[in-house]
């Protein structure tokens, strides 16, 4: 289980297809702390360390992930978010992510309010998912509350601190995001909904 709250960046070194597995090979300031088999959120997608190195570990996608997620377009060079799973001893500062992608996101607007940012986001609707005013919401594994929430549309406002630390100083208008909604909206929603 992760909290949503950025760890460090992860650049990727080197990209290697396999069949239809992608594997990652990044650097990290904590490359050193990671051992085989642990899971890491990368944009808040939760990948297993499966080589560890002095400068660099790898991570393996299979189809699935790529295909629910950005990761198709990642290229050697890009930074991620990087989060490893929250210590049992561990503060629940953010709020509960699993790591698993619903669905990726557009982002729609970028305003610079002098001091913070206003990113506007917008979602294919018909996947049932749903964001509430002021309720949570994991952007490329950072946990953020969401405002202006309509139909396949929110917001959120990026303090200096979250823009600098995280990848949202990267982001442009029109690239997409990885996007893990609430899980207790989820569980909300498929009970009402019901299994079909």
């Amino acid at each position: 289980m992760f909290t949503g709250i950025i760890e460090s960046f992860g650049t990727i070194e080197k990209i290697t297809q396999e069949g239809s597995n992608f594997h990652f090979d990044l650097s990290s300031p904590i490359s050193q702390e990671l051992k085989i088999d642990q899971s890491l959120a990368h944009d808040g997608v939760c990948l297993t360390v499966v080589n560890v190195s002095p400068d660099t570990y790898r991570v393996t996608a299979i189809d699935e992930t790529i295909s629910k997620t950005n990761l198709s377009g990642w290229r050697v060079g890009k930074k991620v978010n990087l989060e490893r799973c929250m210590p049992a001893s561990g503060r629940f500062d953010g709020h509960i992510v699993q790591g698993h992608v619903d669905q990726t996101g557009i982002v729609k607007s970028i305003v610079d309010q002098d001091g913070s940012w206003v990113f506007d986001f917008e979602f294919d609707q018909t996947t049932g998912n749903v964001t509430v005013e002021k309720g949570s919401i994991t952007i490329n594994g950072t946990s953020l509350t969401c405002f202006n929430s309509g139909s396949g549309k929110f917001s959120v406002a990026i303090i200096p601190y979250t823009y600098e630390h995280t990848s949202f100083h990267q982001l442009q208008v029109g690239d997409l995001v990885n996007l893990e909604f609430d899980i207790v909206g989820k569980y909300i929603a498929r009970m009402i909904k019901g299994y079909t």
